[in-house]
């Protein structure tokens, strides 16, 4: 198996997860589409280098947040160009199911209101992944995580509360 069939098959079979990301940090399907463009990129740069220390979705975790919170703080003006003969050309293309989306607007109208990095740790947390994990992905201690998470959680109880009931900050 080639390198790039290996690549491939590994990110096709991690797709969830680029899904979630591009949704979690893209406001509209065209951004959505464009994010995930852009980790694919990353993610085909960056794989000679993988050596297998992690689980392949930790670091293709660690590859895509960094890249979608990257490309929120710098709100580029211009446009990257990568030559599309040497990117990988099977990957399958993201599927939003419709009805799913409705349904979980609301969550992540709430989500979207957090930072950058309280987006991807509560990510993180609906992935069920351990605070072990969430440390070797983030980079953040343990313990930090864990007060974060607490907080995070108390913040959107609000803002579902004021979602719901139409309560404000007066």
């Amino acid at each position: 198996m080639s390198l790039q069939d290996d690549f491939i098959r590994l990110v096709n079979d991690n797709r969830g997860i680029l899904y979630k990301i591009c949704r979690m940090y893209g406001d509209t399907e065209p951004d959505r589409q464009d994010l995930f463009q852009e980790i694919v990129i990353q993610l085909w740069r960056s794989y000679p280098s993988f050596r297998g220390d992690s689980k392949f979705s930790t670091w293709l975790y660690r590859i895509a947040l960094n890249t979608a919170i990257s490309d929120l703080r710098k709100q580029r003006q211009h446009i990257t160009t990568v030559d599309p003969d040497r990117l990988p050309t099977q990957l399958q293309d993201i599927q939003y199911n419709t009805e799913k989306e409705e349904q979980l607007q609301s969550l992540y109208a709430a989500i979207n209101r957090l930072t950058e990095v309280e987006k991807a740790l509560t990510m993180l947390y609906l992935e069920d992944k351990s605070y072990a994990e969430m440390e070797e992905i983030l980079g953040l201690p343990q313990n930090n995580l864990r007060v974060k998470m607490n907080r995070i959680k108390e913040k959107l109880r609000k803002m579902t509360k004021e979602a719901v009931y139409g309560v404000g900050n007066a």
